[in-house]
């Protein structure tokens, strides 16, 4: 076990039920403080920020600082080199972006390279799994698909989404997808992305001591950098993991820790790499290490899922979930894990003492994502079960061995999961006339007020899940249809409210159209890099007609409440440069009433785009969100309220 805590920070401590509203993770935050093991949602509490870099108010671009300004008074003086506060701040969020873009990118470029070695017959355990959804893609970005055979199809799509990330002049290929209007905005302000790699370079080079100096100019470059991410990387990454690994669509599954076995070998895989997954999924099935761990006194093997990784498995295979990113060192002090596989991307280092103090593995798989003290066995794709045999086996060895006693919470919540764009289309007109048109109908005659993406982290600076349970309960009792991808999902899934069942929450409208159609008031996606479902669907709603030429003029908005990474920055920059009003909770890093917070916050809206907001209390968001939409339906002339009447079977089959 660590260290018991001192004294003085056991006076600091706050209630559990003060750091979560997960009992789960409180019930394993009070276990871990008996223990004396401290995890992050104590560190996060007891973590006092600078107050200056808060607000990014501070430049450490150069060495003739790092230079601090007064977020108080900050036009009172510049940086050594003569930066203002607007340039600071442009740098420093240009960075971020930069990095979230990059951190994207380099997954669609994998998930990229990945369908490559299988059509180029190089990889032999992955295959093309979603034919139908291989010839839609490659469709939608020009692609001649009738009478060829499917893999001088998936042949093409390769080499023509390499220039998602190759490219130094021209267009990005899913761009192909973009409403014209939206299209045409981007390319009269010279911001539509080329390709990843020199768009990060680019904005990279730009931040640099000396080089650009104009947040005005640094804005074009950084939405540039954001939408390679969105309309590149992410979407390449979404679109391919279906085409090789399934399109998901509606399965039940269930969450939190109640999912562990303490009679199971417990195999945690938690990232964002489906590959890996899927090949754990593939391996824990084999009968001899079944048998293996039955000699070792186990009734199986049990095999969930963490944070984003987790819910593409979820809603691919409905494979278990035991939490989100609030609760990934949590899980742990149950003694049940015997193994934690991790691959990129939200992985905390704080992961290594805490298994360490239990006893359980703490494995690494991908070459990027190394952690001090935890073991590192490398994924192959065109080997995977060199890796996935030896977890397997460390896996059992512990379970055999297990020093310290298990505690379970007995919680799992059931929940419908697996929505996308293309099942939205189905679900709303069928098979054969899949369409969006009953969606904005029903927006249109007032039934649905509006669509909201709720999306994101976990954030230890406030009680985890906490605000996106009682953002989203406002948004559809205000007849808000809401999209959740990510650890938002899971935070929405473990409050019930991910079935059919809650729609009497809903607002008399959109509980009337849920329960015509059969689907919860908030539909999960998927994983982070899913917000791209969330783009095709907007995309998907402008074509069907009725709420505007683009993206900017649908009565739709975004948020992330409990954010906490730079990848989540680069989205929420990318849905502003495609026109959604975006808003994040716990804080914004620039200072209000300066020029580069204006611009951000008031001045891309008024080009023709979306735009930022930020505030801490739910129900302050949901207003904001729902003003928006509003504002959105009274320029689209849709805004008169109609008179409800009851409606019988006709007008239920119009509905749906």
């Amino acid at each position: 076990m660590a260290d018991k805590p001192s004294d003085k920070s056991i006076k600091k401590q706050v209630p559990s039920s003060e750091r979560t509203i997960c009992e789960a993770t409180r019930q394993m935050l009070d276990k871990a403080r008996r223990d004396g093991v401290i995890l992050d949602l104590d560190r996060g509490y007891d973590m006092k920020p600078c107050p200056i870099g808060v607000e990014s108010a501070c430049c450490k671009h150069c060495y003739m600082g790092p230079c601090r300004l007064n977020p108080r008074d900050p036009y009172k003086k510049v940086g050594v080199c003569g930066a203002t506060i607007d340039t600071i701040m442009a740098r420093n969020f240009g960075r971020n972006v930069a990095t979230g873009s990059a951190s994207h990118n380099d997954h669609g470029r994998h998930i990229l390279g990945l369908f490559r070695n299988i059509v180029e017959g190089k990889t032999r355990d992955f295959t093309i799994d979603d034919t139908m959804k291989l010839e839609r893609v490659a469709t939608s970005i020009g692609i001649e698909t009738e009478g060829r055979e499917i893999y001088d199809v998936a042949k093409e799509l390769c080499d023509e989404l390499e220039k998602t990330f190759s490219n130094v002049d021209g267009e990005m290929p899913f761009t192909k997808r973009v409403p014209e209007a939206t299209l045409e905005q981007w390319r009269k302000d010279d911001i539509v992305p080329r390709g990843a790699m020199v768009e990060v370079m680019e904005l990279m080079s730009r931040t640099h001591i000396g080089c650009d100096q104009d947040y005005n100019n640094l804005i074009k470059q950084i939405s540039r950098t954001a939408l390679a991410d969105g309309w590149g990387g992410s979407m390449v990454a979404t679109e391919l993991s279906d085409i090789m690994f399934g399109t998901p669509s509606p399965t039940l599954a269930e969450v939190n820790m109640g999912v562990l076995k303490e009679d199971h070998v417990n195999i945690i895989v938690h990232g964002h790499e489906p590959a890996m997954f899927e090949g754990m999924l593939a391996a824990v099935g084999d009968s001899f290490y079944i048998e293996e761990a039955r000699a070792k006194g186990a009734k199986g093997i049990n095999l969930v899922g963490m944070c984003c990784s987790g819910a593409e498995m979820m809603s691919r295979h409905g494979v278990p979930h035991a939490g989100n990113f609030g609760s990934t060192e949590a899980v742990v002090v149950t003694g049940a894990v015997d193994a934690m596989v991790v691959d990129i991307q939200c992985i905390k280092q704080g992961l290594a003492e805490v298994a360490k103090c239990y006893d359980t593995h703490l494995i690494t798989t991908n070459p990027r994502c190394h952690i001090e003290g935890a073991t590192h066995i490398e994924f192959d794709e065109q080997d995977p079960r060199t890796c996935t045999d030896q977890i397997l086996t460390k896996a059992i060895t512990r379970y055999a061995g297990r020093k310290h006693p298990v505690e379970i919470p007995k919680m799992t919540q059931t929940g419908v999961h697996g929505f996308t764009h293309e099942y939205i289309e189905y679900m709303l007109g069928g098979s054969f006339r899949g369409s969006y048109t009953p969606l904005n109908e029903n927006i249109i005659n007032g039934r649905i007020r509006g669509v909201a993406g709720v999306v994101g982290c976990t954030n230890p600076k406030v009680q985890q899940d906490s605000v996106h349970v009682a953002l989203v309960k406002e948004l559809i009792k205000n007849d808000v249809l809401v999209l959740q991808t990510g650890c938002s999902q899971i935070a929405l899934a473990k409050a019930g409210l991910l079935t059919p069942e809650a729609a009497p929450l809903a607002g008399p409208g959109l509980a009337e159209v849920c329960e015509t159609v059969g689907i919860p008031p908030v539909l999960g996606l998927g994983s982070c890099v899913d917000n791209t479902r969330i783009l095709i669907a907007a995309s998907a709603m402008v074509e069907a007609g009725g709420l505007g030429s683009s993206l900017a003029d649908l009565p739709v908005a975004g948020c992330a409440p409990e954010w906490m990474s730079e990848k989540a920055l680069a989205i929420g920059q990318y849905f502003v440069a495609s026109g959604v009003y975006t808003i994040f909770g716990i804080g914004f890093p620039t200072i209000k009433e300066t020029k580069f917070h204006d611009l951000l916050f008031d001045g891309l809206e008024k080009q023709g785009y979306g735009k930022w907001g930020t505030a801490k209390d739910p129900v302050e968001i949901a207003r904001m969100m729902i003003a928006h939409i509003d504002k959105k339906r009274k320029e689209l002339g849709i805004d008169k309220s109609r008179e409800r009447v009851l409606v019988d079977m006709s007008d239920r089959r119009d509905i749906a």
